[in-house]
């Protein structure tokens, strides 16, 4: 699971600002990228802090905040969500006021957290694709199904029209051979398909 696109939120605690930014990365080159540019963006800030996770990947840094109090507890919520591919950086702007260290494993956690909420979070489903060439009269038969419970990737039209699609279900294979009154569909393939996480 991970994320659509990037998402940021900002939480206030006892007068210090935490903005959290959240974004997809498939490397850790991208992770520094993203890191540099927020780190370029506030110039200002007390502390930028952050976690990356990729495969077995875990990264994690405090930059300048008491050791194991930014870092892990920001690394701990997107392991907590089974995010993959994700980094978190949080911004912090210091409001006066010490928060101890219990309260900054706290405030980051919970900068996070907040942050989720507002994500559109995706996983990547592989499904068996297929390719359909019919004539016009049995092409209109089928078209309202296909487009309905299938996931039509393609519509190509030239002497006949051939369909490209991906199964969810395979069991609708017959359902589509009751239509085209025995044409089965060719598997070319497999398509990968990201979908929203409910």
């Amino acid at each position: 699971m991970y994320l659509k696109e990037e998402t940021s939120n900002t939480t206030i605690v006892e007068k210090s600002r935490f903005i959290c930014y959240l974004k997809h990365a498939e490397s850790e080159e991208e992770y520094k990228t993203y890191l540099t540019f927020i780190r370029k963006k506030h110039h200002d800030a007390t502390h930028v802090c952050s976690a990356f996770i990729c495969g077995n990947i875990r990264r994690s840094s405090d930059d300048g905040e008491p050791s194991g109090t930014a870092g892990a507890p920001i690394l701990n919520v997107l392991d907590k969500n089974d995010l993959d591919e994700t980094c978190a950086l949080v911004v912090r702007y210091f409001g006066g006021i010490k928060l101890g260290a219990g309260g900054l494993i706290r405030a980051y956690g919970n900068a996070v957290s907040e942050c989720l909420k507002q994500a559109v979070l995706v996983e990547d489903h592989v499904y068996p694709k297929y390719s359909l060439t019919l004539n016009y009269e049995t092409a209109n038969r089928i078209d309202h199904y296909l487009k309905n419970s299938t996931i039509l990737l393609d519509t190509i039209y030239d002497t006949n029209i051939t369909y490209v699609f991906a199964l969810e279900d395979e069991n609708r294979l017959e359902k589509i051979k009751e239509f085209t009154r025995g044409i089965a569909p060719e598997k070319i393939g497999e398509e990968c398909i990201q979908k929203v996480v409910e």
